[in-house]
């Protein structure tokens, strides 16, 4: 998630384990330990544009490296506090216990998203993604900021187990809201006539409300967006045919280089590829800015003339008016095909 959100749930869930005075103290040793693990972003390679898929949430965001990586944190506030007053005041144990517990929220968090999270590594490289939260949720992250803020000023421990209760409520509700979804989008594949490959729902951007809903039939993608909110609603999309590897790039041998970036690039995006029809661009069609659009966020460019050279990296974030407008309707349920509930269906 945005280091925000990261911060403010490593703080919240390190003071549960403070003593009164030193809330704030601990909640700066927590926010930070929170924070550390998207350092990982640093590892990039001028010659290797897709490395950095590779590397990050990887290995600083694994479940055996926290006691390390809280360790690194530790060492480096320690060295610093003298400079810094906000470091100061707690004991070895009390600072190693915060950048601890702060660290261990980070990867768990994210796996919460659809990004994916390499929690289980170096023992298996599965990017877990339980799909129960957007990358950035203001409607998670505010109430947060505001409760281990009002914590750390007015001592009150209880403030910040009132901070973990909400995460804890919020991925309750991200979870049943997923649940909604999956239903909702396995209702608009029957309505085609279907019976989907395999088929995933994602939370789009800063709600639990809209989701994107992607499912694989007969070698094509089906995305579209579904609304579950009082009564579920379906925003119909596109479909787009699955990356065929000696079908699309015929010239590409298993050995070559481009060959082998476009398998690192399938395993990041869990084989949701496809290619772009203007161009030689392979795209992952899990995020687009509007949900129901084939409109991917990221890919790489295949030049099949130089077989032996890495791949190009190409991203693209540009929301234009019409994109917000369309997505905001969404949110507000404007329009849609209704569906019918499970528990309603005869």
């Amino acid at each position: 998630m945005d280091p925000v959100s990261q911060g403010v749930v490593g703080a919240a869930f390190a003071q549960t384990a403070a003593k009164r005075a030193t809330l704030a103290t601990v909640a700066w040793y927590g926010a930070l330990g929170g924070m550390a693990p998207d350092l990982d972003v640093l590892f990039q390679s001028p010659t290797d544009p897709i490395l950095f898929l590779e590397f990050h949430r990887q290995f600083t965001h694994s479940l055996v490296f926290i006691p390390i990586g809280a360790l690194v944190v530790f060492l480096v506030l320690r060295a610093i506090a003298s400079r810094f007053r906000f470091l100061q005041g707690l004991s070895a144990g009390q600072a190693y216990l915060a950048c601890l517990m702060g660290y261990a929220t980070h990867g768990l968090l994210d796996a919460c998203t659809s990004y994916g999270t390499q929690l289980l590594w170096p023992f298996s490289n599965t990017r877990v993604a339980w799909d129960t939260m957007s990358i950035v949720d203001p409607l998670f992250t505010v109430p947060l900021v505001v409760l281990v803020v009002a914590a750390s000023r007015s001592k009150r421990l209880w403030l910040s187990w009132m901070a973990c209760g909400w995460m804890l409520s919020f991925f309750a509700f991200g979870w049943l809201q997923q649940e909604r979804a999956v239903h909702a989008a396995h209702q608009v594949a029957q309505i085609r006539g279907h019976a989907p490959l395999r088929l995933s729902v994602k939370p789009s951007f800063a709600n639990l409300l809209v989701w994107k809903a992607i499912y694989e039939f007969e070698g094509y993608y089906y995305v579209d967006a579904v609304r579950v909110g009082t009564r579920p609603h379906w925003y119909p999309g596109a479909r787009v045919r699955k990356l065929d590897l000696p079908r699309d790039f015929p010239g590409l041998g298993p050995a070559t280089q481009q060959a082998q970036d476009i398998e690192r690039f399938r395993w990041f995006s869990d084989d949701y590829l496809s290619v772009m029809e203007e161009s030689p661009r392979v795209v992952d069609m899990r995020y687009s800015l509007v949900p129901n659009e084939v409109d991917p966020m990221w890919g790489i460019d295949i030049d099949t003339t130089q077989p032996d050279a890495h791949v190009a990296w190409w991203a693209s974030r540009e929301l234009t008016d019409t994109k917000q407008r369309v997505f905001l309707g969404m949110v507000l349920g404007l329009g849609g095909v209704p569906l019918v509930e499970q528990e309603d269906t005869p």
